[in-house]
């Protein structure tokens, strides 16, 4: 490999076409999974390359004195369990049992970081892949894929620029596209986590938890709003695949730490300490919207009494969610950040009573209404709700921002000065005309504590005065060209002799 440089839409463009191997042989929900491990391989295999280089560099032929500093490293890759060894053996007859056991020796070599990681993956697979000579042929092709010049990514020739991770999130972005609506279960868009990111203000030395955290971007966009590196990530993930890709995307941002569970948050947490929930200074999730059979009939008896509000309705997880959530923040000043479907703001019923519960107890921050269709998979428009425990006033600030996107293709898009609007409007908190209004319990009591953004946001235009006079006028004129019109028209089909 030569040590040019490639831009980060050189790597994105190479690594989208990667998928041509398996576009049209695999659906797009599990070939994700064949490219971002192998993205993820190329990636350990370049750097401890780069490190060894750079220890030989230094020490000369010690290998022994080379071998007892690479074990210092981030992480460890075992003899032949290199990419390089892959190219080598390219045309192996058992091409995808060696791929599976280079993935399995870097995972016993990494067992506390990397533990579990590449167990939902299998390159043998007759299933997914074909038979021998077909799937021999996909993986050569994968291999000679990932080897060009634009995706070497040794930190000597790439920098210190977050390239790597940003393009495992491109992928998992167009993957999430071409998923329609499961794309939706494993990422929140970006300009979506940018905005809730910037509304829940985390701190250095904050303990940062995703209960529904998928592929876990909206997690790391949170923690890069910390100025700095001093968080914690945590989350929790029912799907197995999709907590994979989490723990891979964690890796690449260089978020080691972060300490994802595979778990049902709502029927078996695992963030637990002592019996008791893990709480965490600031809580962010995108849910999957009004989840049903999410567990009702065993909430009654849940032991850490999440639900004492009320139990949601078997159909609707949605306050599961958010109640799970605010029992998790930090009594002191934890604070909470959702992505909830707009039923969440008035649905009566024990939603009603929840809701209300919440309000009286002075937890809800803001509402802000987003555009519609801005997520994978659904059209419909979603509200963010902010709850925050250290709450000084007693009002509740409400924001319409769904006229405020870029409209595209396929899907919405909130741009940047969408985002600061919203933002500064939250931190201001106030009323603005036909935009936000600041709500006081008084109203909210009166409304019987539905929070439909339209009844505190009165976002009518009313339509320009008609000039009545003006209006005759133009139509008097229009009649006098028509009957001029239909005398030439006459005259000309006399002429024609019709």
């Amino acid at each position: 490999m030569s040590n040019y440089k490639p831009s980060q839409q050189e790597i994105n463009n190479a690594l989208w076409s990667a998928c041509d191997t398996f576009r049209g042989v695999v659906d797009p929900s599990e070939y994700k999974n064949y490219i971002l491990v192998f993205l993820f391989l190329k990636y350990l295999s370049d750097v401890w390359k780069d490190r060894y280089d750079a220890y030989k560099k230094e020490y000369g032929d010690d290998e022994e004195l080379i071998r007892r500093r690479m074990k210092r490293e981030r992480f460890v890759l075992p003899d032949d369990c290199t990419f390089d060894y892959l190219v080598e053996n390219q045309n192996a007859e058992d091409l995808g049992d060696r791929i599976n056991k280079v993935l399995e020796k870097i995972e016993e070599a990494n067992y506390e970081k990397l533990e579990g990681v590449f167990r939902n993956v299998d390159f043998n697979s007759e299933g997914n892949l074909g038979k021998t000579k077909d799937r021999n042929r996909r993986l050569k092709n994968l291999i000679n894929d990932f080897h060009k010049p634009e995706l070497n990514f040794r930190p000597s020739v790439i920098g210190t620029e977050d390239i790597i991770g940003n393009g495992y999130m491109y992928l998992i972005e167009r993957f999430a596209s071409d998923a329609g609506k499961k794309g939706g279960e494993f990422y929140t868009p970006h300009e979506v986590s940018q905005l809730l990111a910037k509304l829940i203000k985390p701190q250095p030395g904050d303990r940062i938890c995703d209960p529904a955290i998928g592929s876990g971007s909206l997690a790391i966009t949170v923690a890069e709003e910390v100025d700095g590196k001093d968080f914690r990530i945590y989350g929790q993930e029912s799907n197995g695949s999709t907590w994979a890709l989490a723990k891979m995307n964690m890796f690449l941002h260089g978020m080691d730490a972060a300490d994802i569970r595979w778990c049902d948050t709502l029927n078996s947490p695992d963030l637990v300490e002592k019996d008791q929930l893990m709480t965490f200074d600031v809580v962010v999730a995108n849910p999957p919207f009004s989840l049903d059979k999410w567990g009702k009939e065993e909430a009654k008896d849940d032991p850490y009494n999440r639900y004492k509000r009320g139990i949601p309705p078997k159909s609707r997880a949605d306050y599961a969610f958010i109640q799970h959530m605010i029992e998790t923040a930090k009594d002191e000043n934890g604070k909470v950040g959702v992505i909830v479907p707009h039923g969440v703001l008035f649905r009566s019923g024990a939603e009603g009573r929840i809701r209300e519960a919440l309000i009286k107890e002075n937890l809800l921050e803001a509402v802000v209404g987003l555009p519609e269709n801005l997520f994978f998979g659904t059209g419909i428009p979603a509200a963010i709700l902010i709850f925050n425990k250290a709450k000084e006033r007693e009002e509740v600030l409400f924001i319409d921002a769904s006229k405020g996107f870029e409209k595209g293709t396929r899907q919405n898009k909130l741009r940047d000065e969408d985002i600061e609007k919203i933002v500064s409007t939250f931190e201001q908190f106030e009323t603005v005309d036909k935009y936000s209004y600041v709500a006081s319990p008084d109203e909210l009591k009166e409304n019987d504590y539905n929070l439909n953004i339209p009844r505190y946001v009165d976002t009518f235009e009313p339509e320009a005065e008609v000039d009545i006079a003006e209006v005759q006028g133009e139509i008097e004129e229009l009649e006098t060209e028509l009957t001029h019109v239909r005398k030439q028209m006459d005259e000309y089909l006399k002429k024609l002799g019709v």
